[in-house]
């Protein structure tokens, strides 16, 4: 299903449509405050492994990530977090940035890492955030499979490559062609482990 949600104002009925797919193990194609990405609900354990199959991936040894709904969603997913480092989450997010935290018990064991970390998203995105807000948790967040190309930035392409594999791509109209920043939180330095749309100033 092709199903057009407006970025400025999601519509209740359509968000409901999402939340139940998610809720049931589907898996979607959403839009993010970079690029559309790849995701379902974060419990359910099959629809997780079927996202690992679409990217070719084990998701215990790839670092997937979360999008969160705010800070408060944020801090249950990781261990307790730094004075400095919550100070750099506050001034970035929302935003383009994933953050890469220690892993706390509400992991689910399929997706914490064998480093017993997570990445962790807030994006700039209504319709993303409006999503996990009524999910009530967060969802997954994954690139989509192969290289970054134009016709990623288009929902009704995205939807023609991927209808077959996916249960709803979201129109939710034109994406961007460049990956989130990722900053690695784990140690006392915080590091860039890859330079995507957000500026990093640290």
């Amino acid at each position: 299903m092709l199903l057009p949600i407006h970025i400025d104002n999601p519509n209740t009925r359509n968000i409901k449509i999402v939340v139940d797919c998610l809720l049931s193990g589907g898996v979607i194609i959403y839009p993010t405050d970079t690029i559309y990405g790849l995701g379902c609900d974060i419990f359910q354990h099959k629809a997780i492994e079927k996202v690992g199959r679409i990217k070719n991936i084990d998701p215990q040894k790839a670092q997937l990530s979360f999008i969160c709904n705010d800070l408060s969603d944020l801090s249950k997913y990781t261990k307790s977090i730094p004075t400095p480092v919550y100070r750099v989450l506050k001034k970035y997010l929302p935003g383009p940035y994933t953050f890469i935290l220690p892993a706390s018990k509400e992991v689910p064991k399929i997706l914490n890492s064998k480093k017993n970390t997570i990445g962790l998203r807030i994006p700039d995105n209504l319709i993303a955030n409006t999503i996990v807000q009524e999910l009530g948790h967060p969802i997954l967040s994954a690139s989509l499979p192969g290289e970054m190309v134009e016709e990623y930035t288009d929902p009704e392409i995205i939807y023609e490559k991927f209808k077959h594999l996916v249960d709803i791509v979201i129109d939710g109209g034109v994406g961007g062609m460049i990956p989130s920043t990722i900053i690695d939180c784990t140690s006392d330095e915080n590091a860039l482990i890859r330079e995507g749309l957000g500026i990093w100033e640290e």
